[in-house]
């Protein structure tokens, strides 16, 4: 359940209660696709740095190790040691980035493996069995994301089939909550806004799925090829119909500009593969901007990645090193600069919510929205 307990502007204070526990809002989940951090983060190693809702895949968790395994195994939370939330995504995504190897139908999806080739078809059902399994605290609805831009015709059509999608992924989650081997009997289902760069398909589509009352909602089919500034605009559009009292999720995004502005119209939630993906490339951000620690400049630089970070890493090691290590491809490079960049975006969002706690926010974002956009 999603408690609002202060507003600046539009900027939300909450916090969002499940079964594994009580998270403080605005939040960035920390996505291991594949119930595992990408750049060698054990659960443990989540804890230390401040994350409070790791994502998981349910499409690729699907594929391996099964579903199945999951469930016998107790459950992703115990499968993995990770005591907190979690949040599994639809395998919607995979519908959108796997486009050359799939069909959409009404019933729903036929996949071609990304790994092996064999045909896999889930659809609203499917998806919500196999996120019952991993026994995850929330759901994601199975949606298509759409690319952008996409023809008005098909965003319609698409847009009226993911709803009907979402009516069938409710009415399977209660079915599966009541059943007496559900891993999660408190599993809750969000919704998922879609409708492409059009405001007025976004803003239908919402007001319908907000009719449904679940416990969360989610703008999706973002960060997939528009402007930073159409992403702002569709928030805009779409934030006064999303209900007050629900909590409210941007699906892949985003950068820590992109956090702050979205933080700024509404947002709570927040998920991205972007600074673990950046950190195995040595792009690391700073309080200052983004460094390349790649460049020759850092060869005999003594000082830890960010001065003003108190990250297990900035604690301890020197840009000099960290550069040597990914020059000699040594994989702790990737560990720690992983776990630096984690810890900057949860770090991010504990100065977010002491901004809207102390009502000092858009002084925050005043100074911070721009600089940590630029490269040093």
């Amino acid at each position: 359940m999603f408690k609002l307990l202060k507003t600046d502007g539009k900027a939300r204070r909450g916090e969002f209660t499940c079964a594994h526990g009580t998270v403080q809002t605005p939040v960035f989940m920390n996505v291991g696709t594949q119930a595992a951090i990408k750049g060698a983060l054990s659960a443990e190693d989540l804890q230390n740095i401040g994350c409070q809702v790791e994502l998981s895949n349910t499409y690729h968790l699907h594929l391996r190790p099964g579903d199945e395994v999951v469930k016998k195994c107790g459950g992703l939370h115990k499968f993995m040691t990770w005591d907190k939330p979690i949040l599994t995504d639809s395998g919607g995504f995979q519908v959108f980035s796997l486009a050359s190897l799939r069909k959409i139908k009404e019933e729903g999806v036929t996949f071609a493996s990304h790994i092996d080739g064999h045909k896999i078809f889930m659809g609203p059902e499917e998806s919500m069995q196999i996120q019952s399994n991993l026994g995850s605290d929330i759901c994601m609805a199975f949606d298509e994301c759409i690319e952008n831009p996409a023809p008005r015709k098909y965003v319609l059509d698409s847009v009226d089939r993911t709803y009907r999608w979402l009516v069938r992924c409710k009415n399977e989650n209660a079915r599966l909550n009541s059943l007496e081997d559900t891993v999660n009997p408190q599993q809750m289902l969000w919704g998922i806004n879609q409708g492409g760069t059009y405001a007025d398909i976004r803003i239908d589509h919402m007001k319908r799925i907000a009719d449904l009352d679940l416990p969360g909602y989610a703008i999706g089919g973002l960060a997939v090829g528009e402007t930073a500034e159409e992403m702002y605009d569709i928030i805009e559009a779409v934030e006064p119909h999303m209900p007050v009292d629900k909590t409210r999720y941007l699906m892949g995004v985003g950068t820590p500009t992109n956090i702050i502005e979205a933080v700024a119209r509404g947002v709570d939630f927040f998920d991205c593969v972007m600074p673990a993906r950046n950190a195995r490339h040595a792009r690391l951000f700073t309080w200052d901007g983004a460094i390349n620690l790649k460049n020759a400049k850092y060869q005999l630089d003594m000082q830890p990645i960010d001065p003003k970070c108190d990250c297990p890493v900035c604690r301890r090691y020197t840009r000099a090193y960290i550069r040597h290590l990914f020059v000699a491809d040594e994989m702790l490079a990737m560990r720690l600069s992983v776990m630096h960049n984690l810890y900057f975006y949860n770090k991010l969002m504990e100065k977010i919510r002491e901004h809207l706690d102390n009502g000092t926010f858009e002084e925050f974002r005043n100074e911070y929205s721009v600089k940590l956009s630029q490269r040093i």
